[in-house]
C-alpha cells in the first residue's frame, strides 16, 4: 500500500453505509422512545454490527494491551495502597474482592499482590513513583486499543495526532486510576467515620451487601464517560450512552459470575494448561470484558443510527 492510499480501516469505514443495512432517518428526542418502536430491529441490527466488525477479533487485541499494562497498575495500585495499610489490611480488603473475579483471575492477581508486599514497606514509596510512571505508559497501551476499537465500532476514522490523541488517552488512564484510588480510600475511610458515629456494625452489612451494587454503578459511570468521549467524534447527549452502558455493565456483572461458576466446577484449565491455568482464565475474562465493553458501543451506534444522530454519508452519497 502507497503512502497515498487510505488505510485499511479508512476504507472500511467510507463503506460503512454499504455495509449496513438502510436505517429509518428521523431525530428522536430519547434513546428509550427508539427501543420502544424498534427493539428488534435494533438487537438484530447489533449483531449484524457485530460480525461486520470482526468484534470477538477485535476484542482479542484490545486483551493483549490490556495483559501489557495490568500488572504494573496492579504494582502503582497496591504500592501507594501500602503507604497507609499493613499487609494484613491490604490482604484482608483483597479477600472481600475475591467473589468478583474468577478463581484463576483471582489467584493471578493475589500472586502479584504478594510480590509488591514483600518488598517491604521502606520500598514500597520509591516503587510506588517507578511503576506509577510505568503502568501510567503501559496502561496508555491499553486505552488506546479501546478508543481504537470504538472507533471501529462507531465506523469513524482516527484522525487526531499522536500527540493529541496521547495526551488524551493518558488523562483517561490517569482518571481510571485516580478513580479506583479514590474507591480504595473510601473503604479505608470508611470504616474509621462509621466506627467513630457508632455505627462500625454497619461496615460488614455494608460490604456484603453493597460491593455488587456499587461495583455495578461505577462500571456503569466508567462505561458512560468511554461511550461518550473516546471515538473520533462529536460527543453525543448523556442519555445517549445510557442504554449501552445499562447493557454492558449488567452484562460484564452476569458474565464474570457466570465465567466465575464455569471455572469453578466445570472447567479444569490447569489440567489442560498445567502452571498458565490461571492465566489462561485471566485472559478468557479479560477477552469476556472486552467484548461486552465493545457490544455495549455497538448497541449504542445502532440505537443512534435509527435515531438518525450517528453522521454517515448515504449510500451513493
Amino acid at each position: 500500500m502507497t503512502a497515498a492510499e487510505p488505510s485499511l480501516h479508512a476504507r472500511r469505514v467510507r463503506r460503512a453505509p454499504q455495509r449496513r443495512p438502510a436505517v429509518t432517518r428521523r431525530e428522536s428526542d430519547s434513546p428509550w422512545q427508539v427501543l420502544r418502536g424498534d427493539w428488534r430491529t435494533i438487537a438484530t441490527g447489533t449483531y449484524t454490527r457485530m460480525n461486520d466488525d470482526r468484534l470477538l477479533l477485535v476484542a482479542a487485541g484490545v486483551v493483549f494491551y490490556w495483559l501489557l499494562g495490568l500488572f504494573p497498575a496492579i504494582t502503582a495500585l497496591v504500592s501507594s495502597y501500602a503507604l497507609f495499610n499493613d499487609p494484613a489490611t491490604i490482604n484482608g480488603h483483597l479477600a472481600q474482592v475475591s467473589g468478583m473475579v474468577p478463581a484463576g483471575t483471582y489467584s493471578v492477581i493475589e500472586d502479584q499482590v504478594g510480590r509488591v508486599l514483600a518488598n517491604g514497606q521502606t520500598r514500597l514509596g520509591f516503587a510506588f513513583l517507578i511503576s506509577l510512571a510505568l503502568a501510567l505508559w503501559s496502561a496508555n497501551g491499553g486505552v488506546k486499543a479501546v478508543i481504537d476499537a470504538l472507533n471501529v465500532v462507531y465506523d469513524v476514522e482516527e484522525q487526531r495526532g499522536f500527540f493529541k490523541l496521547s495526551a488524551f488517552s493518558l488523562l483517561f488512564t490517569l482518571g481510571a486510576l485516580c478513580a479506583v484510588l479514590a474507591a480504595i480510600g473510601l473503604v479505608i475511610a470508611a470504616p474509621i467515620v462509621l466506627a467513630r458515629i457508632g455505627l462500625g456494625n454497619l461496615v460488614a452489612v455494608a460490604i456484603d451487601y453493597g460491593r455488587w451494587p456499587a461495583l455495578a454503578l461505577m462500571t456503569f459511570g466508567g462505561l458512560a464517560v468511554l461511550y461518550r468521549i473516546a471515538a473520533n467524534r462529536p460527543a453525543p447527549p448523556w442519555r445517549w450512552v445510557v442504554p449501552g452502558s445499562v447493557l454492558a455493565a449488567l452484562s460484564w456483572l452476569v458474565g464474570s459470575a457466570a465465567l466465575s461458576y464455569y471455572l469453578a466446577n466445570f472447567a479444569d484449565y490447569n489440567a489442560t494448561y498445567g502452571s498458565l491455568g490461571a492465566a489462561i482464565g485471566l485472559m478468557i475474562w479479560m477477552w469476556m470484558t472486552a467484548i461486552v465493553v465493545l457490544v455495549g458501543g455497538e448497541f449504542n451506534a445502532e440505537i443512534e443510527a435509527r435515531a438518525g444522530r450517528l453522521a454517515r454519508t448515504e449510500a451513493g452519497s
